[in-house]
Protein backbone atom coordinates (compact mmCIF):
# COMPACT_ATOMS: atom_id res chain seq x y z
CA UNK A 1 0.00 0.00 0.00
CA UNK A 2 1.45 3.65 -0.74
CA UNK A 3 1.92 6.41 1.39
CA UNK A 4 -0.83 8.01 -0.46
CA UNK A 5 -3.41 5.22 0.04
CA UNK A 6 -2.24 4.13 4.10
CA UNK A 7 -3.25 8.23 4.51
CA UNK A 8 -6.43 8.32 2.58
CA UNK A 9 -7.71 5.10 4.40
CA UNK A 10 -6.27 6.54 7.93
CA UNK A 11 -7.72 10.00 7.25
CA UNK A 12 -11.00 8.29 6.12
CA UNK A 13 -11.35 6.22 9.60
CA UNK A 14 -10.11 8.42 11.62
CA UNK A 15 -12.57 11.11 10.30
CA UNK A 16 -15.63 8.99 10.25
CA UNK A 17 -15.04 5.71 12.63
CA UNK A 18 -18.59 3.96 12.45
CA UNK A 19 -19.45 4.81 8.62
CA UNK A 20 -22.13 3.33 7.07
CA UNK A 21 -22.13 0.49 10.47
CA UNK A 22 -25.33 0.63 11.24
CA UNK A 23 -26.86 0.41 7.56
CA UNK A 24 -24.35 -2.86 7.01
CA UNK A 25 -26.70 -4.47 10.31
CA UNK A 26 -29.65 -3.54 9.31
CA UNK A 27 -31.33 -5.84 7.91
CA UNK A 28 -32.84 -5.46 4.21
CA UNK A 29 -30.83 -2.38 3.82
CA UNK A 30 -29.44 -1.52 0.56
CA UNK A 31 -26.03 -1.93 1.55
CA UNK A 32 -26.88 -5.19 4.03
CA UNK A 33 -28.83 -6.93 0.78
CA UNK A 34 -25.07 -5.88 -1.24
CA UNK A 35 -23.36 -7.74 0.42
CA UNK A 36 -25.83 -10.82 0.87
CA UNK A 37 -26.66 -11.16 -2.49
CA UNK A 38 -23.86 -10.84 -4.02
CA UNK A 39 -22.02 -13.58 -2.44
CA UNK A 40 -24.40 -16.08 -3.31
CA UNK A 41 -26.88 -15.46 0.02
CA UNK A 42 -30.43 -14.69 -0.18
CA UNK A 43 -30.72 -13.46 3.18
CA UNK A 44 -29.44 -13.66 6.70
CA UNK A 45 -30.46 -17.16 7.27
CA UNK A 46 -28.72 -18.67 4.53
CA UNK A 47 -25.71 -16.55 5.58
CA UNK A 48 -26.38 -18.02 8.94
CA UNK A 49 -26.37 -21.51 8.02
CA UNK A 50 -22.90 -20.79 5.80
CA UNK A 51 -21.34 -19.93 8.96
CA UNK A 52 -22.17 -22.65 11.12
CA UNK A 53 -19.06 -25.01 9.89
CA UNK A 54 -16.70 -22.05 9.82
CA UNK A 55 -14.52 -22.61 13.28
CA UNK A 56 -12.06 -19.45 12.62
CA UNK A 57 -12.91 -16.48 10.25
CA UNK A 58 -10.71 -14.27 9.22
CA UNK A 59 -12.13 -10.25 7.78
CA UNK A 60 -8.67 -9.72 5.87
CA UNK A 61 -8.98 -5.83 5.71
CA UNK A 62 -12.06 -4.99 8.03
CA UNK A 63 -11.76 -1.59 8.27
CA UNK A 64 -13.93 0.02 10.89
CA UNK A 65 -15.31 -3.64 11.42
CA UNK A 66 -18.61 -3.08 10.03
CA UNK A 67 -18.62 -6.60 8.00
CA UNK A 68 -16.42 -8.33 10.72
CA UNK A 69 -19.85 -7.56 12.92
CA UNK A 70 -21.91 -9.02 10.52
CA UNK A 71 -19.97 -11.84 10.05
CA UNK A 72 -20.15 -12.00 14.20
CA UNK A 73 -23.84 -11.73 14.11
CA UNK A 74 -24.81 -14.31 12.25
CA UNK A 75 -22.61 -17.08 13.56
CA UNK A 76 -22.36 -18.76 16.82
CA UNK A 77 -19.69 -16.34 19.28
CA UNK A 78 -19.30 -19.45 21.05
CA UNK A 79 -17.59 -21.82 18.50
CA UNK A 80 -16.89 -19.55 15.67
CA UNK A 81 -13.66 -17.67 16.56
CA UNK A 82 -13.10 -14.17 14.39
CA UNK A 83 -9.57 -12.27 13.36
CA UNK A 84 -9.58 -9.09 12.03
CA UNK A 85 -6.80 -7.56 10.36
CA UNK A 86 -6.46 -4.47 8.67
CA UNK A 87 -3.37 -2.12 8.01
CA UNK A 88 -4.47 1.26 9.27
CA UNK A 89 -7.89 0.69 11.11
CA UNK A 90 -7.80 -2.44 13.40
CA UNK A 91 -7.82 -0.21 16.42
CA UNK A 92 -10.90 1.93 15.08
CA UNK A 93 -12.76 -2.21 14.57
CA UNK A 94 -11.35 -3.27 17.79
CA UNK A 95 -12.82 -0.38 19.55
CA UNK A 96 -16.20 -0.66 17.38
CA UNK A 97 -16.38 -3.98 18.85
CA UNK A 98 -15.64 -3.91 21.88
CA UNK A 99 -18.31 -5.56 23.35
CA UNK A 100 -18.33 -8.52 21.17
CA UNK A 101 -16.99 -11.79 22.52
CA UNK A 102 -14.46 -14.15 20.48
CA UNK A 103 -12.97 -11.70 18.27
CA UNK A 104 -9.45 -10.19 17.79
CA UNK A 105 -8.19 -7.36 15.40
CA UNK A 106 -4.18 -6.28 14.36
CA UNK A 107 -2.32 -4.70 12.42
CA UNK A 108 -1.56 -6.58 9.35
CA UNK A 109 -0.16 -5.63 5.36
CA UNK A 110 -1.67 -8.41 3.13
CA UNK A 111 1.58 -8.43 1.17
CA UNK A 112 3.45 -9.41 4.75
CA UNK A 113 3.86 -13.20 6.00
CA UNK A 114 0.49 -13.59 6.71
CA UNK A 115 1.10 -17.33 8.60
CA UNK A 116 1.51 -16.15 12.34
CA UNK A 117 -2.53 -16.16 12.09
CA UNK A 118 -2.99 -19.21 11.98
CA UNK A 119 -5.37 -21.53 9.49
CA UNK A 120 -8.88 -20.22 8.66
CA UNK A 121 -12.28 -22.01 7.66
CA UNK A 122 -12.87 -18.78 5.98
CA UNK A 123 -10.89 -15.58 5.06
CA UNK A 124 -13.56 -12.88 3.81
CA UNK A 125 -11.40 -9.97 1.83
CA UNK A 126 -13.72 -7.68 -0.03
CA UNK A 127 -13.19 -4.26 -0.86
CA UNK A 128 -9.77 -4.73 -0.20
CA UNK A 129 -7.21 -6.47 -2.43
CA UNK A 130 -7.58 -3.63 -5.72
CA UNK A 131 -5.98 -0.73 -3.22
CA UNK A 132 -2.85 -3.05 -2.48
CA UNK A 133 0.38 -2.75 -4.45
CA UNK A 134 -0.16 -6.60 -5.81
CA UNK A 135 -3.48 -7.54 -5.31
CA UNK A 136 -2.79 -11.10 -6.56
CA UNK A 137 -0.38 -11.78 -4.14
CA UNK A 138 -1.81 -10.57 -1.54
CA UNK A 139 -4.29 -12.60 -2.81
CA UNK A 140 -2.23 -15.76 -2.53
CA UNK A 141 -0.90 -14.41 1.09
CA UNK A 142 -4.60 -15.18 2.13
CA UNK A 143 -4.64 -18.22 0.49
CA UNK A 144 -1.53 -20.03 2.33
CA UNK A 145 -3.62 -19.79 5.31
CA UNK A 146 -6.67 -21.37 4.13
CA UNK A 147 -7.51 -24.99 5.87
CA UNK A 148 -7.83 -27.71 3.65
CA UNK A 149 -11.55 -26.99 2.21
CA UNK A 150 -11.16 -23.76 4.23
CA UNK A 151 -13.36 -20.64 1.44
CA UNK A 152 -12.42 -17.53 0.43
CA UNK A 153 -14.16 -14.76 -0.68
CA UNK A 154 -12.77 -11.75 -2.65
CA UNK A 155 -14.39 -8.59 -4.21
CA UNK A 156 -12.00 -6.63 -6.22
CA UNK A 157 -13.00 -3.72 -8.68
CA UNK A 158 -14.13 -4.35 -11.81
CA UNK A 159 -12.84 -2.64 -15.55
CA UNK A 160 -15.73 -0.60 -16.52
CA UNK A 161 -16.61 1.33 -19.37
CA UNK A 162 -13.92 3.30 -20.96
CA UNK A 163 -15.44 6.73 -20.18
CA UNK A 164 -15.79 5.84 -16.69
CA UNK A 165 -12.57 5.10 -16.68
CA UNK A 166 -11.11 7.92 -18.10
CA UNK A 167 -13.41 9.61 -15.99
CA UNK A 168 -12.60 8.25 -12.58
CA UNK A 169 -8.77 8.22 -12.95
CA UNK A 170 -8.73 12.19 -14.27
CA UNK A 171 -10.61 13.00 -11.00
CA UNK A 172 -8.28 10.37 -8.79
CA UNK A 173 -5.14 12.08 -10.22
CA UNK A 174 -5.99 15.75 -9.46
CA UNK A 175 -6.67 15.16 -5.74
CA UNK A 176 -3.99 13.03 -5.59
CA UNK A 177 -1.64 15.44 -3.55
CA UNK A 178 -5.00 16.89 -1.55
CA UNK A 179 -5.37 16.92 2.55
CA UNK A 180 -8.55 15.03 3.26
CA UNK A 181 -10.23 18.37 4.05
CA UNK A 182 -9.65 19.68 0.21
CA UNK A 183 -10.48 16.15 -1.59
CA UNK A 184 -13.70 16.17 0.82
CA UNK A 185 -14.51 19.52 -0.82
CA UNK A 186 -14.39 18.06 -4.44
CA UNK A 187 -16.42 14.80 -3.23
CA UNK A 188 -19.30 17.31 -1.39
CA UNK A 189 -19.59 18.53 -5.23
CA UNK A 190 -19.43 15.02 -7.06
CA UNK A 191 -22.25 13.93 -4.18
CA UNK A 192 -24.27 17.06 -4.71
CA UNK A 193 -24.85 16.34 -8.38
CA UNK A 194 -25.59 12.44 -7.64
CA UNK A 195 -28.41 13.46 -5.37
CA UNK A 196 -29.38 15.71 -8.04
CA UNK A 197 -29.78 13.46 -10.48
CA UNK A 198 -31.31 10.85 -8.17
CA UNK A 199 -33.95 13.04 -6.98
CA UNK A 200 -34.66 13.81 -10.29
CA UNK A 201 -36.71 10.74 -10.69
CA UNK A 202 -35.73 10.44 -14.15
CA UNK A 203 -36.20 7.10 -15.97
CA UNK A 204 -34.54 6.78 -19.58
CA UNK A 205 -34.65 3.84 -22.44
CA UNK A 206 -31.50 3.45 -23.72
CA UNK A 207 -29.96 1.49 -27.01
CA UNK A 208 -26.66 -0.12 -27.28
CA UNK A 209 -23.44 1.88 -27.63
CA UNK A 210 -21.22 -1.15 -28.12
CA UNK A 211 -17.93 1.18 -28.82
CA UNK A 212 -18.59 2.98 -25.73
CA UNK A 213 -19.75 -0.41 -24.14
CA UNK A 214 -22.95 1.18 -22.76
CA UNK A 215 -25.36 -1.80 -22.77
CA UNK A 216 -29.11 -1.37 -23.64
CA UNK A 217 -31.86 -1.05 -21.51
CA UNK A 218 -34.41 1.38 -18.83
CA UNK A 219 -31.72 3.35 -16.46
CA UNK A 220 -32.35 5.86 -14.09
CA UNK A 221 -30.34 8.78 -14.81
CA UNK A 222 -28.32 8.41 -11.85
CA UNK A 223 -26.95 5.36 -12.11
CA UNK A 224 -26.71 5.42 -16.02
CA UNK A 225 -24.44 8.75 -15.56
CA UNK A 226 -22.74 6.33 -12.38
CA UNK A 227 -22.32 2.84 -14.35
CA UNK A 228 -20.78 4.66 -17.50
CA UNK A 229 -19.86 7.51 -16.79
CA UNK A 230 -18.45 8.99 -13.77
CA UNK A 231 -18.70 7.23 -9.75
CA UNK A 232 -20.95 9.61 -8.53
CA UNK A 233 -22.78 7.99 -5.18
CA UNK A 234 -25.88 9.01 -3.97
CA UNK A 235 -27.70 6.43 -1.02
CA UNK A 236 -30.89 8.37 0.30
CA UNK A 237 -30.52 6.26 3.46
CA UNK A 238 -27.00 7.86 4.48
CA UNK A 239 -26.89 11.17 5.04
CA UNK A 240 -24.82 13.85 2.62
CA UNK A 241 -21.95 13.63 4.53
CA UNK A 242 -21.50 9.63 4.07
CA UNK A 243 -22.59 9.83 0.72
CA UNK A 244 -19.40 12.72 -0.13
CA UNK A 245 -17.26 10.09 2.10
CA UNK A 246 -17.87 7.30 -0.30
CA UNK A 247 -17.09 9.33 -3.25
CA UNK A 248 -13.70 9.97 -1.15
CA UNK A 249 -13.58 6.21 -1.01
CA UNK A 250 -13.13 6.05 -4.71
CA UNK A 251 -11.64 8.85 -5.94
CA UNK A 252 -8.78 9.57 -2.92
CA UNK A 253 -6.67 6.54 -2.69
CA UNK A 254 -4.23 5.95 -5.84
CA UNK A 255 -3.69 1.89 -5.04
CA UNK A 256 -7.14 1.67 -7.06
CA UNK A 257 -6.36 -1.34 -9.57
CA UNK A 258 -9.37 -2.54 -11.96
CA UNK A 259 -10.19 -6.31 -13.29
CA UNK A 260 -11.70 -9.01 -15.57
CA UNK A 261 -13.04 -11.81 -14.37
CA UNK A 262 -10.80 -13.92 -16.37
CA UNK A 263 -8.17 -12.61 -14.51
CA UNK A 264 -9.79 -13.48 -11.30
CA UNK A 265 -10.80 -16.34 -12.61
CA UNK A 266 -7.20 -17.54 -13.75
CA UNK A 267 -6.22 -16.13 -9.78
CA UNK A 268 -8.22 -18.74 -8.21
CA UNK A 269 -6.91 -21.34 -11.04
CA UNK A 270 -3.24 -20.60 -9.81
CA UNK A 271 -3.91 -20.73 -5.98
CA UNK A 272 -5.31 -24.34 -7.05
CA UNK A 273 -9.07 -23.20 -5.65
CA UNK A 274 -11.81 -24.30 -6.73
CA UNK A 275 -14.75 -22.11 -7.65
CA UNK A 276 -17.69 -22.21 -5.71
CA UNK A 277 -19.44 -19.28 -6.35
CA UNK A 278 -18.79 -15.92 -8.97
CA UNK A 279 -21.11 -12.77 -9.44
CA UNK A 280 -19.99 -9.73 -11.75
CA UNK A 281 -21.87 -6.44 -11.34
CA UNK A 282 -21.15 -2.90 -13.01
CA UNK A 283 -19.25 -2.41 -10.60
CA UNK A 284 -16.83 -5.24 -9.32
CA UNK A 285 -16.51 -8.85 -9.26
CA UNK A 286 -17.28 -11.17 -6.01
CA UNK A 287 -15.48 -14.67 -6.31
CA UNK A 288 -15.90 -17.22 -3.79
CA UNK A 289 -13.59 -20.30 -3.92
CA UNK A 290 -12.59 -23.48 -1.59
CA UNK A 291 -9.09 -24.71 -1.09
CA UNK A 292 -8.15 -28.83 -2.62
Amino acid sequence: MSSNTATSFSDKWKNNPELVFEETLREGSEIFLWILNRNGFKDSGELSCFLKSKNRILDAGCGNGRVTALLRKYSNPATTEIIGIDFVASKIAKKNLASQKNISFYKKDLLDDLTDLGKFDLIYCQEVLHHTKNPQQAFLNLTKILNARGEIAIYVYKKKAPIREFTDDFIRKKISAMTYEEAMKVCEEITTLGKSLSDSKIKIQVLEVNVLEIKAGEYDLQRFLYHFFMKCFWNDNLSFHDNAVINYDWYHPQDCSRHTIEEVRKWFADARLNIAHEHVDFYGITMRGIKG
